[in-house]
């Protein structure tokens, strides 16, 4: 899930009637027609993560922004074409990136079984990869999803901002079928990556007339972010770890929460409500209870289902 766009959605009906929870899904969707499917997306995300540490947690955050625009169905991956701008070119979705590794996995997926296998699929078998090869749990990723046909920059406004605060959390994710176990489960994706300053400054400086910082905020904590994000920051690439252990996927990201440390305001909201609160608590506690929310967050996520096709390209349209 990692930084996200800003305000809220005035799409959700538009996206509650193309999106539906994938009944249309199977474990055994491929076992005839392509049975290495797994295999050769899992070897894909391998060999690019080997090369650059940064793509687990890239991907993961790349099938969150799919599968909240539209469903789980590729059109974050589709390029801008003519006047349309692509999901992948708005805001919040700049600096996602290591597309190349699904465009790899297609390319060896279209030699060994040409029009079967679907970009949200391999989107989807990524993404649980990425989690294994950062110490996560694994699971069977249910295939069957259709790839889009139409993605719109404008509608990134519909992904949840890293300064929600629990109700338009709430709201969000309730807009997508998804609970608030869901949300907290989900929220736990924070344990991988990087964020980058715009995405946390808010909070650090100029936070309101009455604290130049966040009171929910560690003020050291606060200082050092400050430190990493001077006014005037010129640095591209400026910005913070996720949580004190970025490529490895724990529940450090839940225990920084109680020390008041989570880098975004939509962390730090996770404990304004007694449900909320009560699962963070639990999952600071416990890795095995966190892993075992997350995985059926993410099943539940990843089957919200909304394409037609299955491309031939994952950058283009049919």
């Amino acid at each position: 899930m990692a930084s996200f766009a800003v305000a809220f959605s005035h799409f959700a009906f538009l996206l509650l009637s193309v999106v539906s929870l994938g009944s249309s899904l199977s474990l055994d969707y491929y076992d005839k027609t392509c049975p290495s499917a797994d295999f050769i997306v899992s070897k894909a995300v391998r060999n690019a993560a080997y090369k650059d540490k940064t793509v687990p947690a890239a991907l993961l955050r790349m099938h969150f922004h799919d599968c909240f625009i539209r469903g789980c169905d590729a059109s974050v991956l589709l390029n801008s074409v003519g006047n349309n701008k692509a999901e992948k070119d708005g805001p919040a979705n700049l600096s996602l990136h290591s597309f190349f590794v699904i465009d790899d996995a297609k390319k060896e997926l279209e030699s060994y079984c040409p029009g079967v296998v679907s970009c949200a699929d391999i989107l989807a078998m990524a993404a649980r990869d990425a989690v294994v090869l950062s110490g996560g749990p694994t699971w069977d990723v249910p295939k069957g999803r259709k790839d889009g046909r139409v993605s719109k920059a404008s509608e990134t406004i519909q992904l949840p901002s890293p300064a929600f605060n629990i109700s338009q959390l709430q709201q969000s994710f309730s807009q997508r079928g998804l609970s608030l176990d869901d949300l907290v489960a989900l929220s736990g994706a924070h344990t991988l990556g990087f964020a980058h300053c715009s995405s946390f400054e808010g909070r650090i400086r100029n936070f309101s007339p009455a604290s130049n910082v966040d009171p929910a905020m560690n003020p050291s904590f606060a200082g050092s972010l400050r430190n990493m994000c001077p006014v005037n920051n010129k640095a591209k690439n400026a910005g913070a770890n996720m949580d004190t252990s970025p490529t490895t996927f724990d529940n450090n990201y839940y225990r920084l929460i109680l020390q008041k440390k989570g880098l975004f305001s939509a962390d730090q909201a996770l404990l304004n409500f007694p449900k909320t609160k009560n699962l963070v608590n639990e999952f600071a506690s416990s890795k095995e209870a966190f892993t075992r929310a997350f995985v059926n967050s993410m099943i539940k996520m990843s089957s919200i289902t909304g394409g037609q096709e299955i491309r031939k390209n994952c950058r283009a349209v049919n």
